[in-house]
């Protein structure tokens, strides 16, 4: 399986316990530092600065476009899938709409309303899975439009789009992507429109969302919810209706806000970054996880297991679900509690730590015995990979082998920077919580994992030592940490073995003020006289050192060049462009 990169995961600080994305998912930091910068320029608007702004729509249109095998003519910013779903329906030009019956009310009440209004009739799928071979035996001559969920919010049942899509034939076919898209990999572009929120899964924040229309949308719709900015030539302000656009933008019906947009382009480009099919995987396998803790305390599982996304919903023999639901809400889980069920719904950041959280809260159900010891949660940041958790005992026992002279350490790398668990040995004068060196976090940054023996550097005080650096993998060989042992070296023996520059830093503070100092000695120039293109060399020095993987680096940098963090972020954003 392809790792997250650390870069990625590191954007995300949702607590342990967080297991409703089905609901909500909390923003990345992406996402939060693109908001706070967009207000910025707006509070200090200038002649030029609305324009600017409005640049975001095209960015975010883009972003959608790229993740759905579309472009920005087909694509239409909405702030949620119940507009999209209501001008779908309303937008209609006649004939009956297929939908299931239990359906999310986002995805009935439209088509209920539109009917109402005289625009079309609605036709119930009666309960079930929306499978073709249902959908086939349901469809009529007057049927014009098929509605369906890519992911039912319930039973996490995953559409299978492209078999809809064959038997749905030259109707138009219309999916509520907001359970799926950017965690599932679906075939999207067989969607006449699809309409996708982004305060879920893709963990944009509330107010964000897209509808993506086909040329057969395009042909046959009649927009009558359509506002002055899509009608053609919004800008020219003639006393006179325009007709709608020709483009999705007909279906749009006022500016959205360009830091909503912004925010909403940064979630997109996130998953771009990460890769949809390898977020897809990782989301599988902590679903999988999930499934294996429930059911080890006696649970089953009422949601679907097959064509499945990231939704797991399950009972407890013997225990309502609002019980379940109050126990987990003690224990600090965040879950959606349902009449007969409790649904969970985990995301690729979600911990071990959080899979024995939950483990604990429901054995306090099922064994509630006061004899029966209750384990505390593992603390934040602890190394939890099992691979990591079986050498920390070993390695006192290797530096006492070694004897006096050697160092022996253990970091995990899901606490960058702060990822030393274990040390023994006083060579580089370092403990458990201090950084990784700045050797080591240039390779995490560049992606580069292979083992490095019997180089030479030197430790803080300047003596020579020697080093080798054991990356320590999972099973799906992904690198999760590493082993490292220094020795120290006569001056004799050293000028034989290979060089490394490398630094010892004592605590983050430390490791950030020696990247930052090396970074600007190499451009050769004091802060006080850079020019931009020296201070954006600055950045890209550190970009390329992996300076950015330390929380708040930004706001560091941004102090040691005088400059606000937002300059950093469009530095950032041109070196990476």
């Amino acid at each position: 399986m392809t790792p997250i990169s650390p870069r990625y995961r590191l954007q995300f600080s949702e607590p342990a316990g967080y297991l409703d994305f089905a609901r909500f998912g909390p923003p990345s930091y992406a996402v939060l530092d693109t908001t706070a910068m967009l207000l910025e320029k707006a509070t200090h608007a200038g002649p030029g600065t609305v324009d600017e702004l409005m640049r975001e729509e095209t960015r975010v249109k883009a972003a959608a476009a790229r993740l759905c095998g579309s472009d920005i003519d087909h694509v239409v910013l909405q702030p949620h899938t119940s507009l999209g779903l209501m001008q779908a329906a309303f937008n209609a030009a006649g004939g009956s709409v297929l939908v299931a019956a239990t359906e999310f009310p986002a995805n009935t009440y439209p088509w209920a309303r539109a009917e109402q209004a005289g625009r079309l009739t609605m036709r119930a799928l009666p309960d079930g899975h929306v499978t073709a071979d249902r959908v086939a035996a349901a469809l009529t001559d007057d049927i014009t439009m098929v509605s369906v969920s890519a992911v039912d919010f319930r039973t996490g049942y995953r559409a299978d789009l492209a078999a809809l899509r064959d038997v749905v034939g030259d109707r138009l076919l219309v999916v509520d992507g907001i359970q799926g898209f950017g965690v599932i990999d679906e075939p999207w572009e067989v969607a006449d429109i699809l309409v996708v929120g982004g305060q879920k899964w893709l963990r944009a924040g509330w107010g964000t969302g897209f509808a993506v229309l086909s040329d057969r949308t395009l042909e046959r719709m009649d927009p009558v919810l359509s506002g002055w900015t899509g009608a053609r030539d919004p800008g020219l302000f003639d006393n006179s209706i325009h007709p709608p656009d020709r483009t999705a933008a007909a279906w749009s019906i006022s500016n959205l806000s360009p830091v909503t947009s912004g925010a909403f382009a940064a979630a997109l480009e996130l998953v771009e970054d990460a890769g949809v099919g390898v977020i897809t995987a990782h989301l599988a396998e902590r679903v999988e996880a999930l499934e294996e803790v429930v059911v080890s305390c006696g649970a089953q599982i009422v949601s679907e297991r097959r064509r499945r996304a990231g939704i797991l919903a399950f009972t407890l023999p013997d225990h309502p679900a609002e019980q379940v639901g109050a126990a987990l809400s003690a224990a600090a889980i965040a879950s959606t509690v349902r009449p007969d069920h409790v649904r969970l719904s985990p995301h690729i950041t979600t911990s071990s730590e959080t899979l024995e959280q939950l483990r604990t809260a429901l054995r306090t159900l099922t064994s509630p015995s006061p004899s029966m010891p209750v384990l505390p949660p593992v603390p934040a940041g602890a190394a939890t990979h099992d691979v990591l958790m079986s050498l920390i005992p070993a390695v006192h026992g290797l530096a006492a082998m070694l004897g006096p002279g050697n160092e022996v350490l253990l970091h995990d790398f899901s606490r960058l920077p702060d990822s030393i668990v274990a040390i023994a040995g006083d060579l580089t004068h370092r403990t458990v919580g201090g950084p990784m060196t700045d050797l080591l976090l240039g390779l995490i940054r560049r992606g580069t994992t292979q083992d490095l023996i019997n180089y030479r550097t030197n430790n803080p005080d300047g003596r020579p030592i020697r080093s080798s650096t054991l990356f320590l993998r999972d099973a799906d060989g992904v690198a999760v940490g590493c082993l490292c042992v220094n020795s120290e070296l006569s001056v004799t023996v050293s000028e034989n073995v290979a060089a490394q520059d490398e630094s010892f830093p004592p605590d983050v503070d430390s490791l950030q003020q020696f990247l930052v100092d090396r970074a600007i000695s190499k451009v050769g120039v004091q802060p006080s006289e850079m020019k931009k293109q020296q201070k954006a060399a600055v950045v890209r020095e550190l970009d390329d050192a992996g300076f950015f993987l330390i929380r708040d680096s930004v706001d560091h940098v941004a102090g040691r060049l005088d400059v606000t963090r937002y300059t950093i972020y469009n530095y950032l954003n041109e070196i990476r462009g």
